[in-house]
């Protein structure tokens, strides 16, 4: 697990932002390094090292979500809202978690749990990959070599510089952004359908507004900026 993490906060509730701090306050590797009640002043501190940015989405001037976009070099964002439909718009732009307020311990407690995975996934990751055949790819992982056929891929998950490949037996995690991925030609059978996901053409079993079921009865979200790269699944 990451040994420590540093967190900014951004809320213009104070109660709400001294909750925050109670919560985080209970892990001993996570520490906050900047609490701010407006995304404005938080910007002057942009160049701090920081590995957490928990903001709420409804702020006065700049909102959580146009922060997001001018911090997108923290590596993990959770945000945190009493407007549950702005959910899907947060997720089109790097987000880790989105918890509903009023906030709950138990439900924090999850959210830090996959910030812990996140973390770990993102350290360990000594991964690159290589075309070693129009049906294959190799992946080195942890000191070990894995040779992947294209076809045992069910999709690919973006971590901000890494990527996730999804199989029925393993997920492995590659050091190279989703977007570099599709442009190789060993993937150009998959269509990206959200910031974070892209999939292979022949697994897409189904289609509505807002997602698409694959094989095995898996379900993934449709970014609405990428629903016309479906367009080819329509009747």
């Amino acid at each position: 697990m990451i040994t420590h993490i540093r967190c900014m906060i951004i809320d213009d509730d104070e109660l709400d932002r001294l909750v925050l701090q109670h919560y985080i306050k209970q892990y001993q590797n996570i520490e906050i390094v900047a609490s701010f009640e407006s995304a404005e002043k938080a910007i002057p501190y942009l160049d701090l090292p920081v590995d957490l940015l928990i903001t709420e989405t409804s702020l006065k001037g700049m909102n959580g979500l146009e922060f997001r976009k001018l911090a997108h070099k923290i590596p993990a964002c959770i945000f945190v809202s009493s407007h549950p439909e702005l959910a899907a718009d947060t997720f089109e732009i790097n987000t880790l978690d989105f918890i509903t307020k009023p906030l709950i311990a138990d439900r924090f407690h999850y959210s830090m749990e996959k910030l812990f995975h996140f973390f770990e996934v993102k350290e360990k990751c000594e991964c690159y990959d290589a075309l070693i055949g129009e049906n294959c790819i190799k992946i080195k992982e942890g000191g070990h070599i894995f040779q992947i056929k294209m076809r045992d891929i069910l999709y690919l998950e973006a971590l901000k510089d890494y990527t996730r490949i999804i199989t029925l037996e393993k997920k492995y995690c590659i050091l190279n952004s989703l977007g570099n991925i599709l442009q190789k030609n060993c993937f150009d059978s998959f269509v990206r359908i959200h910031r974070s996901y892209a999939v292979p053409r022949h697994l897409i079993r189904g289609k509505s507004c807002h997602e698409i079921e694959l094989a095995h009865h898996i379900k993934l979200p449709i970014g609405r900026t990428y629903k016309d790269n479906l367009s080819f699944f329509n009747p």
